[in-house]
């Protein structure tokens, strides 16, 4: 499954610096509003050191890693759910993303202009929310619509779907993002309103090469503790990143990347753990396929049976499905190969019911 992440923020945050930096798709980054026009799509490959491991014990002809799209989007600006700047466009494309991540300003700079001309990431926060949540109030309320009328005939489900909606628009109203409403939706009417604000959102507080801080949480910057409450009470999640160090490590091959990580005091670059946190808060898991022509990772919904699992090679292993052989990726590490792993009683047989565990590299038996 691809999984899609779109990169918002105002104008001048640091969406293209990030994005070039993590995807090296080449987007334009320039210091005035609005570089970035049309969106810009990067597929990067998702860092795995098990994959690594795998390929080391297969020596297959080829490596596959599995790969996550960003997307950097238009900046936005006040008015934005009115077609203020590049409003219309940005909130589109902000439908057809899996989760948002907003680049939040968090580092002083005389020398790059913010477009509100200071540096207040509660301000910024704010101003994206309020758009997202008046395009959902545009959205709510054109449906809510619908249901009253529906409504008017007794029909039982008009009426559930005209009180969900009622209590969602009074939600929203209050200034509330959707995710953080605290009534029952129909999962159906939810995936048919697709709303902005219900979206999975990870906040990366963009700060300066200095402000890293140990472990790379940027303690000492005053502006990451305001996201970090912001975030508590929006159920969202934060990451602490430097796109500039990000642009830097992006032009570095492996040992000189490790060698820069260890002088900053971190063990992971911030796409990285970007990454990890975009997993999480996606409910993802991965499994490998491993063998001498290739080894390759794969991505699924937590929860995942072995057929739904199957589907993501070709969908006729989902309609053939006869088992799966599972090894554990622990076991398989131990062991050194498929075959050890089996002489050893580590691999197992398992039926349509059995749902994929993260790290399980799978061989599937189907038949069509």
């Amino acid at each position: 499954m691809a999984l899609r992440v779109g990169l918002v923020g105002l104008p001048n945050v640091g969406k293209s610096t990030l994005f070039n930096a993590v995807s090296q798709a080449g987007a334009g980054a320039a210091n005035f509003p609005f570089c970035t026009i049309a969106p810009n799509v990067g597929v990067v490959p998702v860092p795995d050191d098990r994959l690594d491991r795998l390929a080391e014990l297969a020596r297959p002809e080829k490596v596959v890693p599995t790969a996550i799209e960003f997307v950097d989007i238009a900046g936005l600006v006040a008015g934005a759910s009115q077609g203020e700047g590049l409003g219309n466009q940005f909130l589109a494309h902000i439908r057809e993303v899996d989760a948002v991540c907003n680049v939040v300003r968090c580092f002083e700079d005389d020398d790059v202009v913010h477009v509100a001309g200071s540096v207040d990431p509660a301000r910024d926060i704010e101003v994206v929310t309020t758009e997202l949540v008046l395009k959902d109030l545009e959205t709510v309320e054109r449906r809510l619509e619908r249901a009253r009328r529906a409504a008017k005939g007794s029909a039982k489900e008009a009426v559930k779907e005209r009180d969900q909606l009622s209590a969602l628009l009074d939600h929203l109203a209050d200034g509330q993002v959707a995710r953080t409403f605290p009534g029952e939706l129909d999962p159906t009417l939810a995936r048919e309103l697709s709303l902005l604000t219900a979206k999975p959102v990870l906040f990366a507080a963009n700060v300066a090469e200095d402000e890293l801080g140990e472990r790379g949480e940027g303690a000492g910057n005053a502006h990451v503790g305001v996201v970090r409450k912001i975030a508590t009470r929006e159920d969202a999640e934060v990451v602490v990143i430097s796109a500039q160090v990000e642009a830097e490590l992006a032009e570095l091959d492996g040992a000189e990347r490790a060698e820069y990580l260890a002088d900053l005091g971190l063990d992971r670059s911030g796409l990285e753990r970007l990454i990890e946190h975009a997993y999480t808060l996606l409910g993802l898991r991965t499994f490998f396929t491993a063998g001498p022509k290739e080894v390759r990772a794969w991505t699924v919904p937590a929860g995942s049976t072995a057929p739904r699992a199957a589907r993501e090679i070709h969908t006729d292993f989902e309609r053939g499905f006869i088992k799966a052989e599972v090894i554990a990726y622990d076991d398989y590490d131990r062991l050194g190969s498929e075959a050890a792993a089996r002489d050893a009683g580590r691999l197992r047989i398992e039926g349509k019911d059995y749902v994929v565990a993260d790290g399980d590299v799978i061989h599937f038996r189907f038949n069509v």
